[in-house]
């Protein structure tokens, strides 16, 4: 019997746990060995040993530069684990939009007894392994840690700068997203940036460069697609992926989902004004996204939070030519005020998310647009980018 070791006690590893016997956890917050309710052993990070161990599968958030994942010499991913079950394997990535992709493409291939699992939230040790597809949500973390899995079809959306302290540049990050490409076999189907079209590959590729490409290619009629801005493309490549396996172009299914709230959530205050809780822009990329769908109007943009560590003049480079204020949160706002400046567009310092609230409460313009958009990750202030996007809500419903 293999001696299983799961590196992090967290959702992906307890789930695990439930498939494999006489697993033993190690985690970096566990001082002393402890049982839980299910009998599994909890141990410290600094107990392993490599020599015990014959299989080790880590959390997918562990870095490479984690001590554990240095000693392991048995390493796989949780993908790996389940690369010989039996359903047709859809994954989807990018540094945008892979969660409402996914969403759309359970949405509209559900009642071909397809589960969507992945980084939405259900391991793939809940998952049907019977099931006739799986729809995977797939992080550059885990894409990193995979060796031996891939995916039947693989869809994945625009990259830009994120991650970069986990994997250390840019390149490694690319590099991580692309590496399923590399290992797919003829018949298989890749949908991606034409950016990447000289990736080596057996696959057959299909790129695009923008929503246009996407449609001509697969016969879409956008006018018929409801989703505007980023949720354009995310749904065209959802469609794209139900024309690959079945032929069919179903507008009305499409048309019927429903968007997640916290990202481009639009919502009117008690004088009717417009604003946008975009919580869930993480990054530049999203932001600017969110930028380029109101840019016909003026905009008080908030920004701020953890960066990661991103060079943001990109995303200045972009917005001085907008017409906008922004309105600076979080750990990184002397960093935006400084961009800002170097940029000669207009900002306040602002205390906290509340405090921008009420500052832009006094300026906005009934023809004009508030949006939160941070281009920013939510730890450094709030316990996630939900919880950001609740309190602005909630601070907009308070104004009088």
């Amino acid at each position: 019997m293999k001696r299983v070791s799961l590196f992090g006690y967290g959702k992906t590893t307890k789930a695990l746990a439930k498939k494999i016997p006489h697993v033993i956890f190690y985690d970096d917050k566990v001082s002393k060995p402890f049982k839980d309710e299910d009998g599994f052993s909890i141990k410290p990070s600094s107990e392993f040993n490599p020599k015990y161990s014959d299989l080790e599968i880590p959390s997918p958030g562990i870095p490479p530069s984690n001590e554990l994942i240095k000693k392991a010499k048995n390493l796989i991913s949780e993908y790996d684990y389940f690369s010989d079950t039996t359903p047709l394997k859809i994954w989807i990535s990018g540094t945008n939009g892979k969660t409402t992709t996914t969403q759309m493409i359970q949405h509209l291939l559900e009642d071909k007894g397809s589960q969507a699992g992945g980084n939405i939230g259900f391991p793939l040790a809940e998952l049907d392994s019977h099931a006739s597809m799986w729809i995977l949500e797939t992080s550059s973390f885990t894409m990193h840690y995979t060796n031996q899995a891939k995916p039947n079809i693989y869809v994945l959306l625009p990259l830009s700068p994120d991650h970069l302290s986990w994997h250390g540049n840019m390149d490694e990050y690319i590099k991580a997203k692309l590496k399923p490409i590399t290992m797919m076999s003829e018949g298989e189907i890749a949908i991606i940036p034409h950016v990447y079209k000289d990736i080596k590959t057996n696959a057959h590729l299909i790129t695009y460069t923008n929503e246009n490409d996407i449609a001509s290619y697969f016969g879409i009629d956008i006018n018929k697609i409801k989703f505007k801005g980023a949720f354009l493309a995310d749904a065209l490549l959802a469609m794209a992926v139900e024309k690959i396996l079945f032929d069919t172009v179903d507008y009305e299914k499409i048309n019927s989902f429903e968007l997640d709230p916290h990202r481009q959530e639009e919502l009117r205050d008690i004088h009717e004004r417009l604003w946008v809780n975009d919580t869930k822009a993480t990054n530049l990329d999203a932001t600017i996204a969110a930028l380029k769908r109101y840019k016909d109007s003026y905009m008080h943009l908030i920004l701020g939070g953890d960066d990661k560590g991103v060079d943001l003049d990109e995303l200045f480079e972009f917005m001085k030519n907008l017409h906008l204020k922004t309105y600076h949160i979080g750990s990184n706002k002397e960093k935006l005020s400084s961009l800002a400046k170097k940029y000669n567009i207009d900002f306040e310092h602002c205390i906290n998310l509340k405090d921008a609230v009420i500052r832009i409460d006094k300026n906005l313009k009934k023809n004009e647009v508030a949006l939160l958009s941070p281009a920013a990750a939510s730890l450094d202030e709030f316990t996630s980018y939900a919880h950001r996007g609740d309190q602005f809500k909630e601070s907009v419903k308070k104004l009088t």
